[in-house]
């Protein structure tokens, strides 16, 4: 009895500190519509400055608590708000994106200002005090204080809503902004205070739980799990519920901590129990409308037969001259962005077409990656198309009891999902399923070798970057014919309206189950090539931080185009791996781009994507018969001069960029007409206007016209 009362009472303060950061997402989600994602992420930087302060400096501790909670946490909150206020009016995927982007930031600018090699903590408030005493059991004051501020933070915050003017407004402002305005209320004001609040419970959570953890950015981010466990347990509206999901929360961890056996099997069940609690409350719980769906959803490309074919012949091609022309190590390092290329496609079919978001993608691939290494440890051929196949199974396994969700749903039961694996799963030694052993990273790391094709071993690193290229050009293809069949029209069908499609006799379920076992076959591909090139991969690398810079430049590049698998794979294992070798100060910046570039598609700077920006800018130049093949000329020669040992590397990047832009600047030299010094009528490609001096704004519109 004695041992229960001592893990209920730190279950107990546990829960507090996650009914606080819960209360916070709460607030701001009921009031701004915007589910914060980084809510985790601005209580652990609050965290970090508060140790800065603290052990850094040497300040005292009211001292620093007053800096941290007085200063720094609301004007971090302020420009929080301030950086998702793009978002305002627009859909779930646009905020979802942003605070994505935040999260990923934070944790890579965290990283950057304090060295992660260090190790840090803090000391408990009222360390040197003597415990308390609850009868047999010892109540330490850190958790005495820790409860008393969630009962505080849970009165102050009735009170607010409820007795206060600013209460009220923020209460209209969840109903109906504009009307909020129409009465005289500020919704901008009360939007700003719910920023401030939410980051202050934030760092209030971050500051009292970093002296029972490691200070460590992406644990302490991901302590959020937990916080979401208690806001789903309220619905994302009652306060009250997320109180009792958080004492829910803290307790079973308590417990598990406390009584779960002692083996190799069940000690990660405990560090996964609040994501595997997150999914069930997905399931269990019902879910009102999400607020703020986008209606004015994007355009899907549809890619040509002749056009889709010629891309796949680019992708071999570049695989062909990657593996000529850079050396072993470098093709480790920078061949790999074929396999990313593939985990990268296969958000086009999921996210793209059908409309749902999944942070599991890199999870999917490490399945595959795990997969192909025990079932071809020789070189077995199927053993590729096996990890398809079970990475598939699993994809469409975790759909099925998550139909229901959408939105920000279905992304926290996917990244739910994610952490699963990564804290439990990936982790566990061999054992049995229904009589079949089970074998995934087996706490290690696992090793793979290429496959056999028609007696042929694909064994150097070289042959392997080609065949992730050919294996990328086949995934382009099948994703290309997928968007030009019925089933792709379904696909986009059921992104536009779930419930027109199942009115005209559609069944968006089974779609949903057949594209999420697709994209997680596409993912298991990626993976296992990966593992190929890579010789040796451990579950780390497959982690769930790690995976959302993926999701990022997908966005950033145009998630329903077909052309952002190879576009997030070269930058990815491009310039993300190419500065911190050139430059390595700036090692921690190149890290930050894909969260920047996911704060511009958020914020509405780029709604077209990257592919559609450059299709829109190149696709005339490729086109132009007498550009393209002088340009084709040029890159064959630069490609032969490197063969001979004429140029290094260096020069046949530069001499490729110089040749591109050459080739754009043809082009437009080509389609403008000379210039003229008078109004005068003027056909140019069978346009006839009358041509003014200086008048160029309309002439790129009128050649495309007439083309």
């Amino acid at each position: 009895m004695e041992q229960f009362l001592a893990f209920g009472i730190v279950g107990l303060s546990t829960a507090a500190i996650y009914a606080i950061i819960g209360s916070g997402l709460v607030l701001t989600y009921t009031t701004t519509g915007v589910f914060n994602f980084a809510h985790g992420a601005t209580g652990m930087v609050s965290a970090f400055v508060y140790w800065q302060c603290v052990i850094g400096w040497g300040w005292p501790v009211p001292v620093a608590l007053v800096v941290v909670l007085g200063g720094f946490a609301p004007l971090f909150g302020l420009a929080v708000g301030r950086a998702l206020a793009p978002t305002q009016g627009l859909g779930d995927a646009e905020k979802l994106v942003m605070t994505i982007a935040l999260l990923s930031g934070l944790i890579v600018l965290a990283r950057w200002v304090w060295d992660p090699n260090v190790s840090r903590s803090l000391p408990k408030f009222f360390a040197a005090s003597p415990a308390l005493r609850l009868g047999p059991v010892g109540i330490t004051w850190h958790q005495v204080l820790t409860m008393a501020v969630a009962v505080a933070v849970a009165v102050a915050l009735r009170i607010l809503l409820y007795r206060t003017r600013i209460g009220a407004e923020m209460r209209a402002t969840v109903d109906d902004r504009a009307l909020v305005g129409l009465t005289g209320a500020d919704p901008r004001r009360a939007t700003r205070v719910a920023w401030i609040l939410g980051t202050e419970l934030a760092a209030i959570g971050g500051i009292l739980i970093a002296p029972m953890v490691t200070l460590d950015a992406a644990q302490l981010s991901l302590l959020i799990v937990s916080a979401y466990t208690a806001a789903i347990f309220g619905r994302l509206r009652s306060l009250p519920m997320t109180f009792l999901g958080a004492v829910v929360v803290g307790c079973l961890e308590s417990y598990l901590t406390g009584y779960l056996p002692h083996n190799d099997y069940l000690p990660g069940l405990r560090l996964a129990a609040p994501a595997l609690l997150l999914f069930l409350a997905l399931l269990v719980f019902p879910h009102g409308r999400l607020r703020g769906r986008d209606r004015k959803l994007s355009p899907v490309p549809l890619p040509s037969r002749g056009g889709s074919l010629a891309f796949a012949a680019v992708i071999v091609v570049s695989g062909v001259v990657l593996a000529t022309v850079l050396s072993e190590s470098d093709l480790i390092t920078y061949g790999s962005l074929f396999a990313f290329g593939v985990i990268a496609l296969s958000f086009v079919p999921l996210t793209g077409f059908a409309g749902q978001i999944s942070l599991c993608q890199l999870s999917f691939a490490g399945v595959g990656a795990a997969v192909c290494a025990h079932a071809g440890p020789d070189g077995q051929w199927w053993a590729v198309p096996v990890a398809m196949a079970v990475a598939g199974v699993v994809g469409a396994v975790i759909a099925i009891p998550a139909l229901r969700l959408s939105g920000v749903y279905m992304a926290l039961a996917t990244a739910a999902f994610a952490v699963v694996l990564d804290r439990w799963i990936f982790n566990l030694p061999s054992f049995e399923l229904f009589g079949v052993k089970v074998v995934l990273f087996d706490q290690g790391s696992v090793s793979l070798v290429g496959p056999r094709l028609f007696g042929w071993r694909l064994d150097s690193t070289a042959e392997l970057t080609v065949f992730a290229a050919v294996c990328l050009a086949l995934a382009v293809l099948a994703v290309v014919a997928v968007r030009r069949s019925r089933f792709g029209r379904r696909l986009i069908a059921v992104r536009d309206s779930e419930a027109a499609y199942a009115t005209l006799g559609g069944d968006p379920l089974t779609a949903r189950v057949l594209v999420f076992g697709l994209s997680a076959a596409l993912a298991g591909l990626g993976g296992a090539l990966y593992g190929m090139q890579q010789r040796a991969v451990t579950a780390e690398q497959f982690g769930f931080v790690a995976g959302l810079p993926i999701f990022l430049i997908v966005v950033l590049a145009g998630v329903g185009a077909v052309g952002a698998g190879l576009f997030t794979g070269a930058v990815f294992a491009g310039p993300l791996n190419a500065i911190p070798v050139l430059w390595p100060a700036l090692a921690n910046l190149a890290q930050v781009l894909p969260a920047l570039g996911g704060v511009a598609v958020g914020g509405g700077m780029l709604r077209a994507g990257v592919i559609g920006t450059l299709r829109a800018d190149w696709l005339a130049t490729l086109r132009d018969r007498v550009v393209a093949p002088v340009l084709a000329v040029v890159a064959l020669a630069l490609w032969g001069a490197r063969l001979g040992g004429v140029i290094d590397g260096w020069i046949l990047t530069g001499g490729l960029v110089v040749a591109l832009v050459a080739a754009r600047l043809w082009h437009a030299r080509r389609v403008r007409p000379p210039a003229v010094e008078a109004d005068v009528p003027i056909e140019w490609w069978g346009v006839r206007r009358e041509w003014r001096a200086g008048d160029e704004e309309v002439l790129d519109h009128a050649v495309a016209t007439a083309r």
